[in-house]
């Protein structure tokens, strides 16, 4: 039976939301760059259980905050509770002496998928410096996927397919500059459009509002998004939000994706609405009908 067969309505995947708890005597937070301190406001789990309900979205994958560090423990915990709700793409340093085992570790732990790696700013040098090429040789071998969120040096990315054809790759956000607007934010578009010769690379389509050069329904991103869908296809391109980081509701990011692309409809929607996500993450969707 494929993924969409036995459901009553097609089924909404999040490539993307952060999770974060209160603070505590036992969980402090470290302190956020002040680019981040009003984004510091605790947005748990359960708050995205009530969001997605409201939404419509049925299941979404959990990546911890950059500015909170490497803690995985609070995205897992929620994806054991949960297991058809959440799922995790994990972060750990990559020059830190223990990575190696944790990520070995990670193929273990219940709703643990694989990694996001940032390669953003001086990060960036990692793709070409040797400091990732355990994790890429690690994540082939596992058979483990690795988002990467990186918007310079795709031909390094492209040289990283190369190497390992069984290692499945995601690019954040098409390659964006979240902190850019309009066509200043999708000027390296051509080169990832190159990417789409490699099958082992697939793009997320989120966060995608926050680099709109106008209002909703964003429509100055469609040429963008038909672009990107013209190459990779619709088993290859994943709808999600970045739900924290959104200039607009939740329910309006699904709906510029769902009602606003008349290219985009029937079954190919129901791909990059989620169930291509699932299918490239290895996370099994039910065949029980879906209720909202």
């Amino acid at each position: 039976m494929s993924q969409a067969q036995g459901r009553t309505k097609p089924m909404i995947a999040d490539s993307q939301v952060h999770v974060w708890p209160a603070e505590t005597a036992d969980h402090p937070w470290p302190q956020p760059p002040p680019s981040v301190v009003q984004r510091a406001t605790p947005f748990s789990w359960q708050d995205l259980l009530r969001e997605m309900d409201g939404a419509g979205v049925d299941r979404a994958i959990l990546v911890p905050p950059s500015w909170e560090g490497y803690r995985n423990a609070y995205c897992l915990a929620a994806a054991q509770l949960h297991p058809d709700r959440f799922a995790v793409m994990g972060r750990l340093p990559l020059d830190a002496p223990d990575s190696r085992d944790r990520f070995e570790e990670w193929a273990t732990l219940p709703g643990m998928l694989g990694a996001r790696l940032n390669f953003r700013r001086a990060a960036v040098r990692q793709l070409r410096d040797g400091t990732a090429d355990w994790i890429f040789r690690a994540a082939e071998r596992l058979d483990r996927p690795l988002m990467l969120f990186v918007n310079e040096d795709f031909a390094a990315v492209s040289l990283i397919a190369q190497r390992h054809p069984g290692l499945r790759l995601i690019i954040d956000h098409l390659g964006v500059n979240v902190e850019s607007r309009g066509e200043a934010a999708f000027a390296h578009l051509p080169e990832l459009l190159s990417l789409a010769r490699h099958s082992n690379i697939a793009v997320k389509a989120s966060a995608l509002p926050c680099a709109a050069a106008d209002a909703y329904p964003f429509r100055s991103l469609d040429p963008y998004l038909r672009a990107s869908f013209d190459a990779f296809g619709p088993q290859r391109m994943f709808w999600g939000s970045d739900l924290t980081r959104l200039p607009c509701d939740y329910r309006l990011c699904v709906q510029m994706m769902t009602e606003h692309l008349p290219w985009l409809s029937g079954p190919d929607r129901d791909q990059v609405m989620g169930l291509a996500l699932c299918d490239w993450l290895r996370w099994p969707v039910s065949s029980a009908p879906v209720d909202r």
